[in-house]
């Protein structure tokens, strides 16, 4: 943090914890014994010694008098409390530190949805830049939408709209020279092919002859556990291609897909009346769950992509609803069905039906809404599904402006895959930035052990959860050095502290407004919270400027409860498109237990 916030800010409330420690130690400099007492019981640094105090007192204090005698003075104390060290996020969590040898089922995956696109999904301009901008903000999964380009060239846009036009081969050439800047761990590639099989033989030529040895074409010669994804960590440094697949020649795992189709026949074989009465059920739970929407496509592409007449179609698939039209899916090229390893894009019929049939390289795609009523209607199931299956939620089609739906909704469920437009602003984006800062930024992020363990039945639409509450103080304190709106005119600003966790948990409270300041605002407005699932919540800082019945953005901060650190700390404020505000923040007092 810049020096100059001494000059102007926060001095009083920092002042008064100082004095509070250095006159027990008998003067008016901070000992390193009491500066030890300080980190032990206010910050709550268990692991903190002497040693520890010293190097802090090594690092930060700029008086040589009070550096050989070990003590800290006042300016010393004040630049350790806008250090890192005393930030709210924890620094531990700013480099991978979670079990990276889990299957990529067991992880939230930082996903895109239209992401050549900078704006609209109707005018809006594809560039590669969207793909640059993406992968180095730790996204993992990017989704390319592939037609037919004049001279054999595939292009990538918004198909049947206005939005430009880029190369295939471009796009995959920046992923090529971009994919790993920011994180080693795997990138997907989410293709919405509607491309002919021509120039699917022309996309399979790109992506293997660009991404070369990144590409993963075949199975891996052995895996952490055999029938199950490989590990992030298994896949460092490879590009996954998400896409259909042709039957079954191709398939990982040979021989284990051999075991479950002859097991399949024995099933089979087995009493014909049972299987009537699990096919009945099945139909039941369709029905139940929704299937077959009339408003969605649920496949891995756009939700209008059923009604485009001008694609070449096959029938292929035998399940249809009474009354209804049999569904057709695009042809896939043979070349491009072969580079389709770990992601192969399925249908979604029903959790039942997923149970007896899905296998664990297979995955579906669902559009927000029929997601929405999945998670009402039958969440214990959907939580179970994302145990042994990757789950991509896209954003409705009708959201032409490009705009977000909230994420928390499915990653509560488990879903890896939640597909946010990277373009647009707000609380959407917010909360994904916060989620997929944690563990180093790398784009993944172990899910909760209730969303990993089958055992453990959780509801998250439920209000008992079997797991451990936390009980939540939060003191606002002060404001620093709040950006003033052009108008040059001081904020009446006011804090809103918000909790984004199942629906039991989220919740939302703000303190009291302050008048015409915005250099050294002071609330001193302290706020409980009981949370029940902390392992899933966010945590959201927004400072608003009051201007009279409404309330207009000034900055926010969104981090994971557990990344939160117990003590003083301050909250650095991003600006809407999630820029730094240096040298504006927050400074609060936190505990939990």
């Amino acid at each position: 943090m810049k020096k100059s916030k001494a000059l102007t800010s926060r001095r009083s409330e920092i002042q008064n914890i100082y004095q509070c420690y250095s006159s027990s130690s008998g003067g008016n400099t901070l000992a390193a014994s009491a500066l030890l007492r300080f980190l032990h019981m206010e910050q709550m640094e268990a692991a903190a010694n002497q040693e520890t105090a010293e190097g802090l007192i090594d690092r930060y204090e700029i008086e040589e008098t009070a550096k050989e005698n070990r003590t800290m003075t006042f300016e010393g104390f004040y630049r350790y409390m806008e250090s890192k060290d005393c930030r709210v996020f924890d620094q531990i969590h700013t480099s991978v530190y979670q079990d990276m040898d889990q299957p990529l089922c067991h992880y939230f995956i930082s996903s895109s949805h239209n992401t050549y696109l900078t704006g609209d999904q109707l005018v809006g301009k594809s560039t590669l830049d969207a793909y640059v901008s993406a992968l180095r903000r730790g996204c993992r999964c990017l989704e390319i939408d592939c037609w037919d380009g004049p001279g054999a060239e595939p292009v990538v846009y918004h198909g049947h709209t206005l939005t430009s036009k880029i190369l295939f081969k471009d796009v995959i050439a920046t992923v090529e020279q971009h994919a790993f800047e920011v994180s080693p761990y795997p990138v997907i590639l989410s293709l919405e092919n509607h491309c002919t099989p021509t120039q699917q033989d022309v996309m399979a030529h790109y992506l293997t002859s660009i991404l070369g040895e990144k590409l993963l074409a075949t199975s891996l010669d052995f895996t952490t556990q055999p029938g199950q994804l490989p590990s992030p960590n298994e896949l460092k440094y490879k590009i996954l291609i998400k896409n259909k697949k042709l039957s079954p020649q191709s398939e990982p795992e040979t021989e284990d897909r051999r075991r479950r189709e002859r097991d399949s026949e024995d099933r089979r074989e087995r009493d014909s009346e049972d299987r009537r009465e699990r096919d009945s059920e099945d139909r039941r739970e369709r029905d139940s769950e929704g299937e077959d929407s009339e408003e969605e496509d649920d496949d891995d592409d756009d939700e209008d992509e059923e009604e485009e007449p001008n694609l070449k179609t096959k029938h292929h698939s035998k399940l249809k609803r009474s009354g209804k039209k049999k569904k057709k899916a695009a042809v896939v090229a043979e070349t491009l069905s072969n580079l389709v390893v770990y992601t192969k894009s399925v249908k979604f019929h029903s959790f039942g039906h997923a149970r007896e049939h899905q296998q664990y390289y297979e995955n579906t795609s669902l559009g927000e809404k029929k997601a929405h009523k999945l998670v009402k209607t039958s969440a214990p199931d959907f939580v179970q599904h994302n145990m042994g299956f990757i789950t991509r939620i896209y954003p409705a089609g009708s959201r032409t402006l490009s705009s977000n739906y909230n994420p928390q909704e499915f990653w509560n469920v488990g879903s890896q895959l939640v597909a946010l437009n990277f373009q647009s602003l707000g609380l959407p984006m917010d909360l994904n930035n916060g989620r997929f800062q944690d563990n180093g930024g790398c784009g993944y992020v172990l899910k909760p052990f209730f969303l990993r363990a089958k055992q453990w039945g959780f509801n998250p639409n439920g209000y008992r959860h079997n797991l451990k509450p936390a009980h939540l103080l939060l003191k606002v304190i002060s404001g620093s050095n709040l950006p003033v709106p052009r108008s040059g005119k001081a904020l009446d600003p006011f804090v809103r502290v918000e909790i984004h966790s199942v629906h039991s948990d989220s919740c939302r409270r703000h303190t009291d407004t302050v008048r015409h300041n915005s250099l050294s605002p002071r609330w001193d407005s302290a706020m409980n919270f009981t949370i029940s699932v902390p392992d899933l919540s966010l945590i959201r800082f927004t400072v608003r400027d009051q201007t009279g019945l409404t309330s207009e953005f000034v900055g926010q901060y969104t981090l994971p409860f557990t990344s939160m650190k117990k003590g003083y700390r301050w909250v650095p404020l991003l600006s809407r498109e999630g820029y730094s505000l240096d040298p504006a923040s927050l400074f609060i007092f936190i505990w939990y237990s």
